[in-house]
């Protein structure tokens, strides 16, 4: 492909340039990648469309990036005054109508230009853009007063517009995920259009045909269904001259509905243009490509017919694509040639040590491009890069909505209820409203948000509110503690005697490179820093204990592998234990087709083995010989006499007298477990003190983000989704979450698609039963896995790239995003249907969260998702503890906060260290008369000031709450004296409690510290003004600090 292109274009010269085209066509992405660097490398400026599969009609909302790119793209072409320029695109996107130059002019604003907020707002609506509470995404925008944050669709980084009244002071970038603008001005800021600048009777227009629509869209807007009403689009293929780097498929025209007449005359008359200049004109035979538009039913000049011939870039002559590794020998053998070797940097070249080669010249340049001639070879050292995951501002996830549960640390389980400003003590406060029991409220002061936590347990947990006023809460709590302090406690014995046994030292072999490279693929970073401290930790000549935790699909078993090669070059014995008969199966085809090059041999031993395979492997085990096993518990009965690496995948589904004997097995070898449910930044930090942690949260390169649609519940689009899934010999998941109901939705589906496999699950079947269907679904004996949510998340399904979630709105934002998750795991596109019923009512908050689902199709690793993943993926057992009682009677958040304390506990018991409990800053109590609040007129939004309360409530010390303070003057405006006096009495919470105070209170000017140990201490301030009063604490607290 690369050499077809580089020599194409590196033909036209001055003589020819007349016939160069103005697009080239591929068939997808990819080759539209391959293409760009060639292009680049002949001295071509490059507009990359994307492949655009929408058919006319479909509801684009979840196509969002793909017509954000096509606008960014065709707007940068159209600004180009280059000569030299080229579009490459995919050849369905062509297959639309597309923006022109007209559509795509934008707006500057530029400094001290004067503006009215009203205005702007209805300028920036005509061009496409949302408004909204918190800019993230291209296409959004608000307007706070003098504060105005755009990202625009052209842009990386989002603007801040600061106003002075009503001119413009300065703009600035800002982090969409931070929300904090860098200190850099700059002059303007361009507002490009999304597909088209309309003038308000256009908007007017194409709004009416969209509202007019049939559709089972949950939002009928712009940005649906936009694309297809907006009048004036071009046919790109009538306008531009163009070539075709490859064969497409032009049953495509058929399957897009293209008017056939049209793009036979488009063809003729753009092969006379480009005048076969370093063409290939092939025949198109019309006949074999369609099926409902067959030419002959079409009457037209028979003659065009017969001479359709399409474009085709040439065989290239000179060059060849080359695909190698550079080394050494590669270089010697070729040093009759001269080579160019492209890298980002020098460090990369330097480390060839090529420096004796007088025919090699280094270039630096980010492209890729492999070529070779008779005389000459460009190869590159760079790699792709890896795609940009958009780092989304953890409310999306994390927000709390009116009616969830939370469980407050002394009164339990309660609903929260939303915000509400009151007096308290005579002055206005703003508080959070938990609903309990008996019609019970709990107003609890903002400041004392991080004493409340969202209540989280299993997804079919039975919730009981608890009722204030009773001690029952706190006795279930020291339950829980004396329970988790001897699970703590455990932990650490464990780690304190393997960290006294030796183990043998494995370290790397000469082939060990090659391993890496047969993989067939790069590793991410992240997998790469799992690697080398696996590495390190066998060759220390200490035991191993590492936790390597990591979604599904983003490479666990790839790391295992090297760590199983360095054990088995070595010279020792490896085993690979799974839970389940399924994964057994799935590992064990991994590792053979892996390994079978080196010649290492590899087992299987669970219930499937037959008994005189048992025995062979057995005897091979304790007679010392070089193998790996995989199985399940079957491989707890042997005693291998040369171990050295135990390799365990999710070891929280052993049971307990499994873990025992795996505990005899593992005591003089190495170990690794494996999870796919991911542990929290700050238990995660308390256990990385006794155990080796590694994490993978990156998503491998190659993987597609899942198509989202949010759509009515409708039997048209359920048959279609099936079918479609089906056609490419796929498998789908269907969740309905009430058990009660699942016999009448399977048979709710038959009746849909009468032939269909359904296979019904549900958390209530024996484990055994469930272990047997979900094998049955592997091998493909079933095409629809109906269940109440996800049965076996640990397993690789990657013939399951369909889910339909029935009554989604039902489901909390965490809980979608997470059942998204499990499709589209290979490299088949995934599809996410969200349906709603037909008649169901939805708060326009259930709509914004499902809307903001479906915009964003983003991959969010488990970390994103925090406790909620954890429990949903049945990581109450994370410590292989049966504890899921307790965490439903407490909430999972509440558990684990218990469990690091304790681990801290006892970690400071051990080393004789004075231990104080890390939530003690909301155990100080403030009862102060004053009024402190973040003021509702400076952030006018409950879900806003909500998140901002929230992490105010975890800052360690008084930087971070003045960061946070800055944050909010940037983001909203100059901070009233409402707001000003909370963020200092945060900042008194903080101080008071690295002091060792446990309560302030003030009763007019008289102000009353309680220390945690000692007598009261009595202080005035000149006046009970609400600035004296905080002022004179803050100077008392920070007394002795300088």
């Amino acid at each position: 492909m690369q050499a077809r292109i580089y020599e194409y274009l590196s033909a036209f010269n001055e003589k020819l340039k007349e016939f160069l085209p103005e697009i080239i066509i591929f068939n997808d992405n990819k080759e539209v990648a391959l293409g760009k660097d060639a292009a680049i490398y002949a001295g071509f400026e490059c507009f990359c469309l994307p492949e655009f599969i929408a058919k006319r009609g479909d509801d684009l909302r979840s196509f969002s990036s793909e017509l954000f790119k096509i606008s960014e793209v065709l707007g940068a072409f159209y600004k180009s005054q280059n000569p030299k320029k080229l579009i490459l695109s995919p050849f369905n996107t062509l297959l639309h109508t597309l923006p022109t130059k007209d559509h795509l002019q934008g707006i500057t604003l530029k400094k001290k230009q004067k503006i009215i907020n009203s205005c702007l707002k209805d300028e920036l609506v005509l061009l496409g853009y949302n408004l909204v509470d918190i800019v993230q995404d291209k296409g959004e925008a608000r307007i706070s007063g003098e504060i105005i944050d755009i990202f625009s669709i052209d842009s990386q980084r989002p603007v801040r517009i600061l106003l002075d009244f009503d001119e413009i002071e300065s703009i600035k970038i800002f982090d969409e995920a931070t929300q904090k603008a860098s200190t850099d001005e700059l002059d303007f800021a361009y507002i490009a259009p999304f597909l088209a600048r309309l003038n308000q009777a256009e908007f007017e227009q194409v709004n009416s045909q969209i509202n007019a629509l049939s559709s089972d869209a949950l939002i009928k807007d712009l940005h649906s269904f936009g694309f297809w009403y907006i009048s004036g689009f071009k046919d790109y293929l009538s306008e531009f001259s163009f070539v075709f780097a490859s064969e497409c498929d032009f049953a495509l025209l058929d399957e897009y509905g293209i008017d056939i007449q049209n793009f036979a005359l488009n063809l003729a008359s753009n092969n006379k243009k480009l005048n076969g200049a370093h063409l290939e004109l092939k025949s198109l035979d019309l006949h074999q490509n369609f099926t409902t538009n067959a030419p002959e039913n079409l009457k037209f000049n028979q003659q065009i017919l017969s001479d359709l011939k399409f474009p085709l870039i040439t065989q290239p002559k000179i060059y060849k694509d080359l695909q190698i590794t550079p080394t050494q020998s590669f270089f010697a053998f070729h040093n009759d040639k001269n080579i160019k070797i492209l890298s980002l940097n020098e460090s990369s070249f330097r480390a060839l040590n090529l420096s004796e080669y007088k025919n090699i010249k280094l270039e630096l340049s980010p492209l890729i491009l492999n070529l070779i001639s008779s005389d000459e070879i460009i190869i590159s050292l760079n790699q792709p890069l890896a795609k940009r995951r958009i780092k989304k501002a953890s409310i999306i996830i994390n927000e709390l909505n009116a009616g969830d549960f939370v469980v407050h640390e002394h009164y339990g389980i309660g609903k929260f209820a939303g915000l509400e400003l009151t007096r308290v003590l005579g002055v206005q406060k703003e508080c959070v409203v938990i609903n309990y029991a008996g019609g019970d409220r709990l107003l609890l002061p903002v400041e004392h948000l991080g004493l409340i936590e969202r209540y989280i347990a299993s997804s079919g947990a039975v919730v009981n509110v608890d009722k204030l006023g009773k001690a029952s809460f706190i006795k279930l709590k020291e339950k829980v503690r004396e329970k988790l302090f001897a699970i703590a406690n455990a932990i650490i014995a464990l780690a304190a005697k393997r960290e006294l046994i030796s183990a043998p030292k494995l370290k790397p072999c000469e082939l060990y490179d090659k391993f890496v490279l047969d993989a067939g693929f790069i590793y991410t970073q992240d997998q790469q820093n799992a690697i080398e401290a696996i590495l390190a930790d066998l060759a220390s000549g200490r035991a191993m204990d590492r936790l390597l935790s990591g979604d599904v699909g983003f490479g666990k078993t790839e790391v295992a592998m090297n760590a199983l090669f360095v054990c088995a070059r070595a010279g020792y014995q490896g085993l690979f234990f799974v839970p389940t008969t399924l994964l057994c199966a799935q590992h064990f085809a991994s590792l053979k087709a892996r390994f079978a090059p080196f010649n290492i041999e590899i087992y299987r031993l669970d219930r499937f083995s037959q008994p005189k395979q048992k025995a062979q492997i057995k005897a091979k085990l304790e007679n010392g010989e070089n193998i790996i096993v995989i199985g399940t518990h079957a491989l707890l009965g042997i005693n291998p006499s040369k171990l050295g690496l135990i390799i365990i995948d999710e070891e929280h589904k052993f049971g307990v007298k499994q873990k025992e004997k795996l505990k005899q097995l593992c005591e003089h070898s190495h170990i690794l477990a494996m999870s796919a449910t991911p542990i929290p930044r700050s238990l995660n930090m308390a256990l990385s003190q006794v155990k080796g942690y590694s994490i993978l949260s990156t998503p491998p390169a190659s993987r597609l983000d899942v198509r989202t649609f949010v759509k009515k519940y409708d039997e048209i689009l359920i048959k279609e989704a099936i079918m479609r899934e089906l056609r490419r010999k796929g498998q789908l998941f269907f969740v309905h979450n009430l058990i009660a109901d699942l016999e009448r939705v399977k048979a709710d589906l038959k009746a849909i698609v009468p032939n269909i496999r359904i296979l019904c699950l549900h958390g209530k079947m024996d484990a055994k039963s469930v272990e047997d269907e979900m094998i049955k679904f592997a091998n493909l004996e079933y095409d629809i896995l109906l269940s109440t949510s996800i049965v076996e998340s640990g397993i690789h399904l990657p013939n399951v790239n369909t889910i339909l979630v029935d009554n989604a709105a039902r489901f909390g934002i965490a809980d979608l995003h997470q059942l998204r998750g499990r499709v589209g795991r290979g490299e088949k596109q995934g599809y996410c249907y969200f349906l709603v019923g037909e008649n169901e009512n939805l708060s326009d908050e259930a709509k914004k969260r499902l809307i903001a689902l479906e915009s964003n199709s983003f991959l969010g690793s488990g970390a994103l998702l925090a406790y909620h993943d954890l429990e949903i993926r049945g990581g109450g057992n994370l410590l292989g503890q049966a504890q899921s009682g307790h965490i439903e009677a407490i909430g999972y958040s509440l558990y684990l906060k218990m469990l690091e304390s304790e681990i801290n506990r006892c970690l400071s018991i051990k080393n004789a260290s004075c231990y104080e409990d890390e939530n003690s800053q909301n155990n100080v109590d403030l009862r102060l008369s004053i009024n402190a609040f973040i003021n509702s007129e400076l952030v006018s939004s409950d879900r806003v000031r909500l998140e901002l309360y929230r992490r105010l409530s975890k800052c360690e010390n008084s930087a971070s709450v003045y960061e946070i303070g800055a944050e909010i003057e940037e983001r909203f405006g100059r901070l009233d004296v409402y707001t000003k006096q909370f963020l200092d009495l945060m900042v008194i919470k903080i101080l008071a409690s690295l002091k060792g105070y446990k309560a302030i209170s003030n009763h007019t000017s008289t102000i009353a510290l309680t220390p945690n140990k000692g007598e009261k201490i009595i202080i005035k301030s000149k006046s009970f003004d609400d600035d004296d009063i905080l002022d004179t604490i803050l100077k008392f607290l920070r007394k002795g600090d300088k």
